[in-house]
């Protein structure tokens, strides 16, 4: 039986609460990540619009990675959530979701990105920004295996 490295990129092989939360990655990048999001029932609240937890759950994801891009095939780079502030400024029940990062400062473990969430008529549904420390081992561009 071969064993087949996870095609983290194609939001395949998602590991536990990300592979819940059932998102695509759109882009990665040095400074930027973009995930996707076609909106189930599963990610909506009591009133019937996206959760706040689940917007909250992507920019987090989304702004960390914004600061771990890793260019190597097979290796990763990991950071943890210091500080997470979401604004919340729109709402919306269906179709597809974006969330894009950008890393806007840092050093060589602890850095701020912004983020965004539109839906997919360009409507801002939140904003949000947040301090990440990189995990030890991600400090260098090569990572950790993944």
């Amino acid at each position: 039986m071969s064993h087949e490295e996870p095609d983290l990129m194609n939001g395949t092989d998602l590991p536990g609460f990300h592979s819940l939360l059932g998102y695509s990655q759109a882009s990665w990048e040095e400074n930027e990540a973009v995930i996707e999001l076609e909106l189930q029932a599963r990610h909506l609240n009591l009133g019937g619009v996206i959760h706040g937890g689940v917007l909250t759950s992507l920019l987090d994801i989304a702004m960390a990675q914004a600061g771990t891009h890793c260019p190597y095939p097979g290796r990763m780079r990991k950071a943890i959530t210091l500080s997470l502030t979401t604004t919340f400024t729109g709402q919306c029940s269906s179709g597809v979701i974006r969330v894009t990062g950008r890393k806007r400062a840092g050093g060589t473990r602890i850095f701020n990105s912004t983020g965004e969430v539109h839906d997919d008529q360009g409507n801002l549904l939140a904003i949000a920004e947040g301090t990440f420390r990189i995990r030890s081992g991600s400090d260098k561009p090569e990572g950790v295996p993944i």
